[in-house]
């Protein structure tokens, strides 16, 4: 492993190391007006939301790199503190992409984009039509963290509306995560896709209270067949099954393997370990845990 501080790299490779390794970033397509009442909308990977209530979200215009100059969106939020943010999903990603382009001050990139502005209700810069999520917002805040370049502008922003396309929505009216299609930002010229191919579900533990790593059992720690992040699921069991429950286990779903492997202990272990694992790879908790058991039960 190499390490340095940051006094030993340039602002350009800090830069890179910074975005190819803290991703995928979401991105904040922000919407502003300037005095004159122009429009500019450009994209910003360095966001995230903050609080929810109240509704907070927050981006970074950062300053240049080379020339350590500030953004429009920053310059706009400064003389007018409103802003629309507009998610970005994959249909729009090459337009939101042509959109930060360094078109010179004034240009307005809804056209240079073929995106459609539509009037907000409550804030004076426009949406994105076609964005799924838009939300209007007010500026709170704007901390400037530098004065060289690279340095970030924090741009707290307040949401006052939320626009959400109806079709994301599930029988609950809550945003379906298949439906959405979002799209973010990785190092350099990459970007990702969340979709059917890149998600994962993870139970959060909100309410339960897995029985933690250093309550596994020895022989399932030392297994080589268990990666950290396979025993961290076994851990995440609220309760170990008893006995009843393995012996009942063992005779209905084992039986073969034991009447198979009787006077092969060791290959008999590395059957079940083999078997748990890809219960957890299925996310069979229980019953995995079942299998394991199995082995010195009875």
């Amino acid at each position: 492993m190499i390490s340095f501080t940051p006094d030993e790299l340039s602002v350009p490779k800090m830069h890179q190391y910074l975005l190819s390794s803290i991703g995928p970033r979401p991105i904040a397509f922000a919407s502003t007006i300037d005095l004159e009442g122009r429009p500019n909308l450009a994209p910003f990977s360095f966001f995230n939301v903050f609080s929810a209530n109240p509704p907070i979200l927050i981006f970074s215009p950062a300053r240049s790199g080379r020339a350590n100059t500030t953004k429009d969106t920053y310059n706009n939020v400064k003389a007018h503190p409103e802003v629309v943010i507009n998610v970005v999903n994959f249909d729009i990603v090459e337009q939101m992409s042509l959109a930060s382009s360094p078109y010179p001050v004034g240009e307005n990139e809804f056209i240079k984009s073929g995106l459609s502005p539509i009037p907000s209700d409550i804030v004076k810069p426009f949406r994105v039509k076609e964005s799924p999520v838009q939300f209007e917002c007010k500026v709170n805040q704007v901390i400037e963290l530098g004065n060289e370049g690279g340095a970030g502008n924090l741009i707290i922003c307040e949401v006052v509306k939320f626009h959400i396309h109806e079709h994301l929505l599930d029988e609950n009216q809550l945003i379906d995560q298949q439906k959405i299609d979002l799209v973010a930002r990785m190092g350099g010229n990459w970007y990702c896709r969340a979709d059917n191919h890149s998600m994962f579900e993870l139970t959060k533990p909100i309410t339960s209270c897995g029985i933690g790593y250093d309550q596994l059992p020895i022989d399932i720690v030392n297994s080589e067949l268990f990666s950290k992040n396979l025993l961290a699921r076994l851990a995440g069991i609220e309760e170990i099954p008893d006995e009843t429950e393995v012996n009942e286990y063992k005779l209905i779903e084992l039986s073969d393997l034991f009447l198979s492997l009787d006077k092969q202990p060791k290959e008999l272990e590395l059957a079940l370990h083999k078997r748990a694992k890809l219960l957890l790879e299925e996310n069979k908790l229980k019953d995995a845990w079942l299998t394991l058991l199995s082995f010195n039960n009875g």
